[in-house]
């Protein structure tokens, strides 16, 4: 695992042999990346492709090296450090930027999709790239949305047909205004910390539940300790991934034009992989002991109407909103 003040070393030295490269023409760059996901998980191979064809077009000028599995911190720290420029990019669920970025906030909004393929057209659209434009304000390039999927319930203690059957629940959520609002809806205890630690506080019960996506559900072994999941497609949170504006201000403009051209292509690659990837992991989750069901939607999307009518009523994320409703 590389630790920070490695990582700020490694950077000063990068910056240092940039400058020399950069005198003599050449140009090359290591693109450092990083994701709180394991290795094999379709957000970290799809860095992966994109850096695969970067070296592909470039004769291995430019490439990415992948730090998985949280080694830099959880998301919130990653962000911080792509801002300013320690870190070249970084994959994040929306849910973990919706604080210090408003926009994605009308990304994660309960019962917001009718189905994956509107949650699609939307991060496709021109909502997606209105929202991947906003991040520049604050030194970040939006490069694309990878897929989070639909989130559902899950806890150690029973199954959730209805909200009242999570009064009590500590429930690990992102931190995110939008899901502690939603989940205290739904008459549970939100309880915001990274993703990293929930396995062992689910195994102390510090924690009594979570809610995210199969892959996830898997990929961290959330499965081994809380048995019932609960159907609930309540919300998505997709992934952005992104650039230090620093680092692509750096660039010449068509290797940015590559960098930026190579990302967008890298949609449909992680889109193949994380079809496969919720099949497998739901699979493997069941056999390894989880119990599905069905939930009572209505009762569900009734508790969170109040706190999505204040969302729906602020001016700019209402509008967002509006739009994503109206998005075929």
């Amino acid at each position: 695992m590389i630790g920070r003040r490695a990582l700020l070393t490694g950077a000063a030295a990068t910056t240092v042999a940039g400058g020399a490269l950069a005198a003599t023409g050449a140009q090359s760059k290591v693109f450092t990346a990083v994701d709180v996901h394991p290795t094999d998980y379709p957000t970290v191979q799809a860095v992966r492709w994109i850096s695969e064809q970067l070296e592909r077009e470039t004769d291995g000028r430019l490439s990415i090296r992948i730090y998985p599995g949280g080694q830099l911190g959880a998301e919130t720290d990653t962000v911080a450090l792509t801002r300013f420029h320690v870190l070249d990019i970084c994959r994040v669920t929306s849910a973990a930027l919706n604080n210090a970025f408003p926009l994605t906030q009308a990304l994660t909004l309960p019962f917001l999709y009718r189905d994956e393929a509107h949650l699609q057209a939307t991060t496709d659209g021109p909502i997606g790239r209105e929202i991947l434009s906003s991040f520049e304000r604050r030194g970040l390039i939006g490069l694309c949305f990878y897929d989070g999927g639909m989130r559902s319930m899950y806890n150690v203690h029973r199954p959730v047909h209805v909200p009242t059957d999570m009064r009590g629940l500590k429930v690990r959520v992102p931190r995110s205004d939008v899901f502690i609002e939603a989940l205290a809806s739904m008459d549970a205890n939100p309880t915001p910390i990274p993703l990293g630690d929930v396995f062992t506080g689910l195994q102390t019960h510090l924690l009594d539940g979570a809610e995210n996506n199969w892959a996830t559900f898997q990929s961290a072994h959330h499965y081994e300790v809380a048995h019932y999941w609960s159907e609930t497609r309540h919300a998505a949170s997709p992934e952005a991934l992104l650039l230090s504006r620093a680092t692509f201000n750096a660039l010449s403009s068509s290797d940015r034009d590559l960098l930026l051209a190579t990302a967008h292509a890298s949609v449909p690659v992680m889109r193949a992989l994380w079809t496969t990837k919720q099949a497998t992991a739901r699979q493997t989750a069941l056999d390894g002991g989880a119990i599905a069901n069905d939930v009572d939607r209505a009762a569900f999307e009734a508790h969170v109407a109040p706190m999505r009518r204040r969302y729906e009523q602020h001016a700019q994320i209402g509008g967002l909103i509006r739009r994503i409703q109206a998005q075929t």
